[in-house]
Protein backbone atom coordinates (compact mmCIF):
# COMPACT_ATOMS: atom_id res chain seq x y z
CA UNK A 1 0.00 0.00 0.00
CA UNK A 2 2.93 2.28 0.32
CA UNK A 3 3.07 2.71 -3.23
CA UNK A 4 -0.38 3.17 -3.51
CA UNK A 5 -0.14 6.09 -1.02
CA UNK A 6 2.73 7.73 -2.44
CA UNK A 7 0.88 7.41 -6.10
CA UNK A 8 -2.14 9.24 -4.06
CA UNK A 9 0.25 12.08 -2.57
CA UNK A 10 2.18 12.40 -5.94
CA UNK A 11 -0.89 13.29 -7.83
CA UNK A 12 -2.37 17.41 -8.03
CA UNK A 13 -5.73 17.82 -6.52
CA UNK A 14 -7.97 20.28 -5.14
CA UNK A 15 -9.77 20.00 -2.25
CA UNK A 16 -13.22 21.04 -3.14
CA UNK A 17 -15.23 20.57 0.24
CA UNK A 18 -13.48 21.12 3.38
CA UNK A 19 -14.84 23.48 6.67
CA UNK A 20 -12.20 25.47 7.94
CA UNK A 21 -13.93 25.34 11.26
CA UNK A 22 -14.26 21.51 11.20
CA UNK A 23 -10.39 21.36 10.58
CA UNK A 24 -9.91 22.35 14.45
CA UNK A 25 -7.72 19.65 15.74
CA UNK A 26 -8.30 18.69 19.41
CA UNK A 27 -4.78 19.94 20.26
CA UNK A 28 -5.66 23.15 18.80
CA UNK A 29 -8.79 23.50 20.66
CA UNK A 30 -7.34 22.95 23.60
CA UNK A 31 -4.34 25.40 23.04
CA UNK A 32 -6.69 28.03 21.28
CA UNK A 33 -9.05 27.47 24.50
CA UNK A 34 -6.16 28.43 27.04
CA UNK A 35 -4.63 31.13 25.34
CA UNK A 36 -8.62 32.59 24.95
CA UNK A 37 -9.53 31.53 28.88
CA UNK A 38 -11.85 29.72 27.30
CA UNK A 39 -13.48 26.64 30.06
CA UNK A 40 -14.38 23.59 27.79
CA UNK A 41 -16.26 20.15 29.02
CA UNK A 42 -12.88 18.50 28.61
CA UNK A 43 -9.92 18.07 30.40
CA UNK A 44 -7.80 16.61 27.92
CA UNK A 45 -7.21 16.02 24.37
CA UNK A 46 -8.49 12.48 24.80
CA UNK A 47 -11.09 13.26 26.32
CA UNK A 48 -12.15 15.55 23.37
CA UNK A 49 -11.14 12.99 21.35
CA UNK A 50 -13.48 10.69 22.95
CA UNK A 51 -16.67 12.86 22.12
CA UNK A 52 -15.72 12.84 18.52
CA UNK A 53 -18.25 9.62 17.92
CA UNK A 54 -21.27 10.64 15.67
CA UNK A 55 -24.44 8.40 15.07
CA UNK A 56 -25.96 11.52 12.73
CA UNK A 57 -25.21 14.80 11.35
CA UNK A 58 -26.67 16.35 14.42
CA UNK A 59 -24.51 14.47 17.02
CA UNK A 60 -21.68 15.94 15.00
CA UNK A 61 -23.12 19.61 14.81
CA UNK A 62 -23.37 20.01 18.46
CA UNK A 63 -20.13 19.36 19.07
CA UNK A 64 -18.76 21.12 16.20
CA UNK A 65 -20.89 24.61 17.10
CA UNK A 66 -19.10 23.83 20.72
CA UNK A 67 -15.74 23.65 19.64
CA UNK A 68 -15.81 27.37 17.79
CA UNK A 69 -16.15 28.49 21.00
CA UNK A 70 -12.09 28.62 21.44
CA UNK A 71 -12.44 30.86 17.70
CA UNK A 72 -12.24 34.44 19.04
CA UNK A 73 -9.15 36.45 17.93
CA UNK A 74 -8.41 37.10 14.26
CA UNK A 75 -4.83 35.19 14.70
CA UNK A 76 -7.11 31.98 15.88
CA UNK A 77 -8.59 31.87 12.44
CA UNK A 78 -5.19 32.40 10.85
CA UNK A 79 -3.53 29.52 12.60
CA UNK A 80 -6.28 27.64 12.13
CA UNK A 81 -5.86 27.61 8.81
CA UNK A 82 -2.44 27.90 7.85
CA UNK A 83 -2.26 24.71 9.75
CA UNK A 84 -4.65 22.91 7.66
CA UNK A 85 -2.93 24.00 4.39
CA UNK A 86 0.23 22.93 5.67
CA UNK A 87 -1.22 19.69 6.25
CA UNK A 88 -2.93 19.24 2.83
CA UNK A 89 0.26 20.48 0.72
CA UNK A 90 1.88 17.36 2.10
CA UNK A 91 -0.74 15.43 0.41
CA UNK A 92 -0.18 16.80 -3.35
CA UNK A 93 -3.31 19.31 -2.31
CA UNK A 94 -1.92 21.95 -4.85
CA UNK A 95 -5.49 24.43 -4.85
CA UNK A 96 -8.08 24.47 -2.27
CA UNK A 97 -11.73 25.89 -2.14
CA UNK A 98 -12.45 26.32 1.54
CA UNK A 99 -15.64 26.80 3.18
CA UNK A 100 -16.59 29.02 6.12
CA UNK A 101 -19.67 30.25 8.66
CA UNK A 102 -19.79 33.68 9.49
CA UNK A 103 -22.87 32.88 10.88
CA UNK A 104 -21.44 30.67 13.60
CA UNK A 105 -18.95 33.42 14.56
CA UNK A 106 -20.75 36.51 14.55
CA UNK A 107 -23.72 34.80 16.34
CA UNK A 108 -21.24 34.63 19.31
CA UNK A 109 -20.24 37.85 18.95
CA UNK A 110 -16.72 37.71 17.18
CA UNK A 111 -16.89 40.33 14.04
CA UNK A 112 -17.44 39.24 10.53
CA UNK A 113 -14.15 41.46 9.61
CA UNK A 114 -11.70 39.38 12.23
CA UNK A 115 -13.10 35.97 11.08
CA UNK A 116 -12.82 37.11 7.98
CA UNK A 117 -9.44 38.72 7.47
CA UNK A 118 -7.51 35.96 9.78
CA UNK A 119 -8.66 32.94 7.13
CA UNK A 120 -7.20 35.32 4.58
CA UNK A 121 -4.34 36.62 5.43
CA UNK A 122 -3.84 32.53 6.08
CA UNK A 123 -4.80 31.63 2.64
CA UNK A 124 -2.63 34.20 1.07
CA UNK A 125 0.44 32.80 3.13
CA UNK A 126 -0.45 29.34 2.14
CA UNK A 127 0.19 30.37 -1.62
CA UNK A 128 3.30 32.35 -1.04
CA UNK A 129 5.07 29.98 1.60
CA UNK A 130 3.71 26.48 0.43
CA UNK A 131 2.10 27.30 -3.41
CA UNK A 132 -1.51 26.49 -2.10
CA UNK A 133 -3.56 28.31 -4.47
CA UNK A 134 -7.23 28.55 -2.81
CA UNK A 135 -10.28 30.50 -2.85
CA UNK A 136 -12.77 31.37 -0.14
CA UNK A 137 -16.67 30.32 -0.07
CA UNK A 138 -18.87 31.60 2.64
CA UNK A 139 -21.61 29.15 3.54
CA UNK A 140 -25.24 30.10 5.04
CA UNK A 141 -26.61 27.98 7.84
CA UNK A 142 -29.22 26.40 6.77
CA UNK A 143 -31.36 25.84 10.04
CA UNK A 144 -31.23 29.28 10.48
CA UNK A 145 -33.53 31.93 8.90
CA UNK A 146 -33.53 33.15 5.37
CA UNK A 147 -33.46 36.83 6.64
CA UNK A 148 -30.51 36.52 8.40
CA UNK A 149 -28.73 34.67 5.09
CA UNK A 150 -29.71 38.05 3.71
CA UNK A 151 -28.22 39.83 6.31
CA UNK A 152 -24.84 38.06 5.96
CA UNK A 153 -25.00 38.40 2.19
CA UNK A 154 -25.06 42.26 3.02
CA UNK A 155 -22.40 42.17 5.91
CA UNK A 156 -20.30 40.50 3.49
CA UNK A 157 -20.13 42.75 0.31
CA UNK A 158 -17.37 44.77 1.08
CA UNK A 159 -15.29 41.37 0.71
CA UNK A 160 -17.02 40.51 -2.90
CA UNK A 161 -14.19 41.72 -4.76
CA UNK A 162 -12.51 38.58 -5.31
CA UNK A 163 -11.68 37.42 -1.87
CA UNK A 164 -15.22 35.85 -1.23
CA UNK A 165 -15.81 34.36 -4.21
CA UNK A 166 -18.73 32.00 -3.51
CA UNK A 167 -22.01 31.21 -0.96
CA UNK A 168 -22.65 28.34 -0.05
CA UNK A 169 -25.38 26.21 2.31
CA UNK A 170 -24.44 24.00 4.84
CA UNK A 171 -25.52 22.53 8.62
CA UNK A 172 -28.91 20.37 9.41
CA UNK A 173 -29.92 19.12 6.28
CA UNK A 174 -33.38 17.31 7.17
CA UNK A 175 -36.47 19.64 7.52
CA UNK A 176 -33.80 22.71 5.64
CA UNK A 177 -34.77 21.97 2.21
CA UNK A 178 -32.97 24.47 -0.12
CA UNK A 179 -35.85 25.72 -2.01
CA UNK A 180 -35.90 27.43 1.51
CA UNK A 181 -33.10 29.59 0.29
CA UNK A 182 -34.10 30.26 -3.47
CA UNK A 183 -34.40 33.87 -2.98
CA UNK A 184 -30.80 34.73 -1.55
CA UNK A 185 -29.24 32.22 -3.53
CA UNK A 186 -30.80 34.81 -6.69
CA UNK A 187 -29.17 37.52 -4.60
CA UNK A 188 -25.99 35.96 -4.53
CA UNK A 189 -26.19 35.23 -8.28
CA UNK A 190 -26.78 39.27 -9.41
CA UNK A 191 -23.72 39.62 -7.33
CA UNK A 192 -21.77 37.37 -9.83
CA UNK A 193 -21.03 34.86 -6.98
CA UNK A 194 -19.88 31.33 -7.37
CA UNK A 195 -23.10 29.05 -5.77
CA UNK A 196 -22.39 25.56 -4.32
CA UNK A 197 -24.79 23.78 -1.96
CA UNK A 198 -25.01 20.86 0.27
CA UNK A 199 -27.46 18.43 -0.87
CA UNK A 200 -28.25 14.87 -0.61
CA UNK A 201 -26.13 13.90 2.31
CA UNK A 202 -28.78 13.00 4.94
CA UNK A 203 -31.74 15.28 2.38
CA UNK A 204 -33.44 13.04 -0.27
CA UNK A 205 -32.61 13.10 -3.96
CA UNK A 206 -35.68 15.11 -4.08
CA UNK A 207 -33.20 17.86 -2.22
CA UNK A 208 -30.39 17.47 -4.86
CA UNK A 209 -32.97 18.32 -7.42
CA UNK A 210 -33.94 21.67 -5.48
CA UNK A 211 -30.32 22.49 -5.65
CA UNK A 212 -29.59 22.23 -9.12
CA UNK A 213 -33.39 23.59 -10.33
CA UNK A 214 -34.14 26.56 -7.56
CA UNK A 215 -30.85 27.52 -6.78
CA UNK A 216 -28.93 26.70 -10.11
CA UNK A 217 -25.59 25.76 -8.23
CA UNK A 218 -22.24 25.79 -9.96
CA UNK A 219 -21.01 22.59 -7.86
CA UNK A 220 -23.00 20.43 -5.74
CA UNK A 221 -21.73 19.26 -2.23
CA UNK A 222 -21.86 15.39 -1.18
CA UNK A 223 -25.03 14.03 -3.91
CA UNK A 224 -24.85 11.09 -2.81
CA UNK A 225 -28.29 9.98 -2.60
CA UNK A 226 -28.96 11.75 -6.33
CA UNK A 227 -28.22 7.57 -7.46
CA UNK A 228 -31.86 6.95 -6.13
CA UNK A 229 -33.19 8.92 -9.03
CA UNK A 230 -32.41 6.99 -12.39
CA UNK A 231 -34.00 10.21 -14.11
CA UNK A 232 -31.62 12.88 -12.64
CA UNK A 233 -28.74 10.83 -12.30
CA UNK A 234 -28.70 10.82 -16.51
CA UNK A 235 -29.35 14.62 -16.43
CA UNK A 236 -26.64 15.31 -13.79
CA UNK A 237 -24.02 13.10 -15.67
CA UNK A 238 -25.33 15.02 -18.70
CA UNK A 239 -24.31 18.27 -17.34
CA UNK A 240 -21.21 17.39 -16.09
CA UNK A 241 -21.39 19.32 -12.89
CA UNK A 242 -18.74 17.94 -10.06
CA UNK A 243 -20.16 16.07 -6.93
CA UNK A 244 -17.75 16.76 -3.81
CA UNK A 245 -18.12 13.76 -2.20
CA UNK A 246 -16.37 12.63 1.54
CA UNK A 247 -16.24 9.15 2.34
CA UNK A 248 -15.17 9.36 5.75
CA UNK A 249 -17.41 11.86 6.79
CA UNK A 250 -20.28 9.64 5.43
CA UNK A 251 -18.71 6.52 7.51
CA UNK A 252 -18.39 9.08 10.80
CA UNK A 253 -21.96 10.11 10.61
CA UNK A 254 -23.36 6.90 9.51
CA UNK A 255 -24.78 7.49 6.35
CA UNK A 256 -22.81 4.34 5.50
CA UNK A 257 -22.41 1.22 7.55
CA UNK A 258 -19.55 -0.12 6.04
CA UNK A 259 -17.14 2.38 3.41
CA UNK A 260 -17.29 -1.11 1.13
CA UNK A 261 -20.96 0.22 0.57
CA UNK A 262 -20.26 3.57 -0.26
CA UNK A 263 -22.12 4.99 -3.14
CA UNK A 264 -18.66 6.54 -4.88
CA UNK A 265 -17.96 3.70 -7.33
CA UNK A 266 -21.71 3.55 -8.37
CA UNK A 267 -21.44 7.12 -8.93
CA UNK A 268 -18.50 6.58 -11.13
CA UNK A 269 -19.80 4.30 -13.00
CA UNK A 270 -23.10 6.41 -13.87
CA UNK A 271 -20.97 9.49 -14.84
CA UNK A 272 -21.13 11.37 -12.12
CA UNK A 273 -17.95 14.09 -12.07
CA UNK A 274 -17.29 12.90 -8.36
CA UNK A 275 -14.57 14.34 -6.43
CA UNK A 276 -13.06 13.27 -2.93
CA UNK A 277 -12.57 16.09 -0.29
CA UNK A 278 -12.21 15.40 3.66
CA UNK A 279 -15.12 17.59 4.60
CA UNK A 280 -14.54 18.14 8.54
CA UNK A 281 -10.95 16.13 8.92
CA UNK A 282 -10.18 16.76 12.52
CA UNK A 283 -13.72 14.90 13.30
CA UNK A 284 -14.32 12.79 10.97
CA UNK A 285 -10.60 11.26 11.45
CA UNK A 286 -8.70 12.08 8.00
CA UNK A 287 -7.27 14.76 5.70
CA UNK A 288 -7.21 14.06 1.60
CA UNK A 289 -4.90 11.06 1.91
CA UNK A 290 -6.79 9.06 4.49
CA UNK A 291 -10.19 9.53 2.18
CA UNK A 292 -8.25 8.43 -0.96
CA UNK A 293 -6.65 5.28 0.32
CA UNK A 294 -10.12 4.56 2.05
CA UNK A 295 -12.15 4.36 -0.87
CA UNK A 296 -9.62 2.95 -3.03
CA UNK A 297 -9.10 -0.16 -0.31
CA UNK A 298 -12.73 -0.49 0.08
CA UNK A 299 -13.69 -0.10 -3.23
CA UNK A 300 -10.68 -1.98 -5.20
CA UNK A 301 -10.21 1.35 -7.05
CA UNK A 302 -7.20 1.39 -9.74
CA UNK A 303 -4.95 4.21 -10.25
CA UNK A 304 -6.67 5.19 -13.59
CA UNK A 305 -9.89 5.71 -11.14
CA UNK A 306 -7.74 7.23 -8.69
CA UNK A 307 -6.14 9.64 -11.46
CA UNK A 308 -10.05 10.20 -12.87
CA UNK A 309 -11.16 11.43 -9.19
CA UNK A 310 -8.20 13.81 -9.19
CA UNK A 311 -9.07 15.20 -12.48
CA UNK A 312 -12.37 15.33 -11.57
CA UNK A 313 -11.36 17.77 -8.55
CA UNK A 314 -9.24 19.91 -10.73
CA UNK A 315 -11.73 20.48 -13.72
CA UNK A 316 -14.44 20.73 -11.00
CA UNK A 317 -13.08 23.65 -9.43
CA UNK A 318 -13.10 27.61 -9.86
CA UNK A 319 -10.08 27.64 -11.27
CA UNK A 320 -9.23 29.47 -14.45
CA UNK A 321 -8.82 27.43 -17.87
CA UNK A 322 -5.25 27.93 -17.89
CA UNK A 323 -4.52 26.66 -14.25
CA UNK A 324 -6.18 23.80 -14.67
CA UNK A 325 -4.83 22.50 -18.00
CA UNK A 326 -1.00 22.87 -15.97
CA UNK A 327 -2.76 20.56 -13.09
CA UNK A 328 -4.17 18.28 -15.69
CA UNK A 329 -0.90 17.90 -17.38
CA UNK A 330 0.74 17.29 -14.73
CA UNK A 331 -1.05 14.43 -13.65
CA UNK A 332 -0.94 12.94 -16.65
CA UNK A 333 2.63 13.10 -16.43
CA UNK A 334 2.35 11.30 -12.94
CA UNK A 335 0.32 8.77 -14.06
CA UNK A 336 2.92 7.83 -17.30
CA UNK A 337 5.53 8.04 -14.45
CA UNK A 338 3.83 5.31 -12.30
CA UNK A 339 2.83 2.58 -15.15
Amino acid sequence: MGDLKNFINALPKAELHLHLEGSLEPEMMMKLATRNNIKLPYQSVDEIKDAYNFSNLQDFLDIYYQGMNVLQMEQDFYDLTFAYLEKIAKEGVVHVEVFYDPQGHTSRGVAFSTVTNGILRALDDGQEKLGVSSELIMSFLRHLSEEEAFATLEEAKPWFDGRIIGVGLDSSEMGHPPSKFERVFNAARDLDLKLVAHAGEEGPAEYVREAIELLMIDRLDHGNRTIEDADLTQELAKSGIAFTVCPLSNLKLCGVTDMKEHPLRKMMAAGLKVTVNSDDPAYFGGYMTANFMSVTEALELSKDDIAVLCRNSIEGSFLTDEEKTRHLDRIDIIVSSYQ
